[in-house]
């Protein structure tokens, strides 16, 4: 059974900081590029960043230099670390397993919204 848990989102005031966490099952984790993606309301889920099972990463272009993208191998574990937060990344957050068009998995998404 394929499993994506989301954590750490929460409310969190402009210029702060957040660290979501997605716990994913062993089989995908060590073959899938894994990722986070993020749906603010009336919008299209966006891409924010992503890492394959070697450690590349890639990052829309709004969110490099304040968003970093990791993954801890011994703890089945993708981490976003979110700096310098802005109200226009209040969105829900959803982390990504992707191998193939046919074994593409999503979590259940967090929220994160930032605001004074």
């Amino acid at each position: 059974q394929v499993q994506l848990v989301e954590s750490g989102g929460g409310l969190v005031q402009p210029g702060g900081s957040l660290r979501l966490s997605c716990a994913a099952s062993e089989f995908i984790f060590t073959t899938y590029r894994m990722g986070w993606y993020r749906q603010a309301p009336g919008k299209q889920r966006e891409l924010v960043a992503t890492i394959t099972s070697g450690g590349s990463t890639n990052y829309a272009g709004s969110e490099k230099g304040r968003f970093t993208i990791s993954r801890d191998n011994a703890k089945n574990t993708v981490y976003l670390q979110m700096n310098s937060l802005k109200p226009e990344d209040t969105a829900v957050y959803y982390c990504n397993a992707y191998h193939s068009i046919l074994t593409n998995y999503w979590g259940q998404g967090t929220q994160v919204t930032v605001s004074s």
